[in-house]
């Protein structure tokens, strides 16, 4: 299986490139529109800035390319700000446009916890991950979203389980539908992973969270596999 990782000057691309190497993936990074568009599944890694990933993308031709891409169902795996800019728009540095293939926007983590306590911002660290839909440390789960990982790409983990996170602002999809799971950050729930149709993000890094990471990126590459059949 082929998989595209996309290079547009934001991303720590050598873990996630060993992290689908590890399953005997064959792995191409690229800046080309025209590779983009014959990819047959792609993956849009990122650190930083919501308006620097996007000016990246744009500056490349690359925005349309995954927009259609994603329209034809190609599968699609955006990871931290790659996941946040598969959303519509974002508030940070001011309001900017994103990719549109997941209804909903970034916004900025809070800067009080759910009690009214100051709490840190970036989140960063290991963060329990919760079917959408169910409740989970106190928290009420979303109606309508899915309270189990079966048949995602986070099939085969356990409630509860950790992966790594470093962010500042959170994604909000527009419908419960669209969230795949949460986090629990400061009392509150965050989106840690959202997909729609073959395009699927997730908030924390799974190239950096060990076997359970690991087996995201494997369950991936399955879903991948399965699609070009």
């Amino acid at each position: 299986m082929k998989i595209t990782i996309i290079n547009y000057g934001l991303s720590n691309l050598l873990s996630v490139k060993r992290a689908f190497e590890h399953f005997g993936a064959e792995v191409e990074m690229t800046s080309d529109a025209a590779t983009v568009l014959a990819a047959k599944a792609l993956v849009l890694p990122g650190v930083g800035a919501f308006k620097d990933g996007m000016a990246g993308l744009q500056k490349l031709s690359l925005v349309e390319p995954l927009q259609k891409q994603a329209a034809a169902g190609t599968p699609i795996l955006g990871i931290c700000l790659g996941m946040q800019m598969l959303f519509e728009e974002s508030d940070e540095f001011g309001l900017h446009k994103g990719l549109g293939l997941i209804p909903g926007r970034v916004e900025k983590i809070p800067s009080l916890d759910a009690t009214g306590s100051a709490q840190r911002v970036p989140s960063i660290g290991w963060c329990p991950l919760y079917p959408a839909g169910l409740p989970a440390d106190g928290t009420p789960g979303f109606p309508g979203a899915p309270e189990t990982f079966a048949g995602t790409a986070l099939a085969g983990l356990q409630t509860g389980e950790e992966c790594y996170f470093v962010h500042s602002y959170e994604a909000k999809p527009l419908s419960p539908k669209y969230r795949l799971a949460d986090t629990v950050y400061g009392g509150r729930r965050i989106c840690a992973a959202a997909q729609k149709g073959s395009v699927l993000g997730t908030q924390f890094h799974p190239e950096k969270s060990g076997p359970v990471g690991l087996s995201i990126i494997k369950e991936y590459l399955r879903l991948c596999k399965q699609r070009g059949e």
